[in-house]
């Protein structure tokens, strides 16, 4: 088993920068996958974005030039660095690892990023 815990979320205002951090632990398998989903109210959970453990990132288009995706290995850590916040960013936010094949797939408590107008 693999767990994973969020931080960073909370209320920021239009134009405003946040930075989500999820550590993992447990039962951390080489080659994982690990990334960021969101969850709005009513709307179906999105990806937002992963990265490879070599470091290869993928982005869902309404976050593209805004947002960050990074890990540190050592410390089996990812980073999602947002800004330029936007009210539609706001969502509770997921972390996730995965095997490449999705045959192994965890999933963090989430954390809630508010972005007012």
């Amino acid at each position: 088993q693999v767990q994973l815990v969020e931080s960073g979320g909370g209320l920021v205002q239009a134009g405003g920068s946040l930075r989500l951090s999820c550590a993992a632990s447990g039962s951390i398998f080489s080659g994982n996958i690990m990334g960021w989903y969101r969850q709005a109210p009513g709307k179906q959970r999105e990806l937002v974005a992963d990265i490879t453990s070599g470091g290869n990132t993928n982005y869902v288009d309404s976050v593209k030039g805004r947002f960050t995706i990074s890990r540190d290995n050592a410390k089996n850590t990812v980073y999602l660095q947002m800004n330029s916040l936007k009210p539609e960013d706001t969502a509770v936010y997921y972390c996730n690892m995965r095997t490449r094949t999705y045959l192994s797939v965890f999933w963090g408590q989430g954390t809630q990023v508010t972005v007012s107008s």
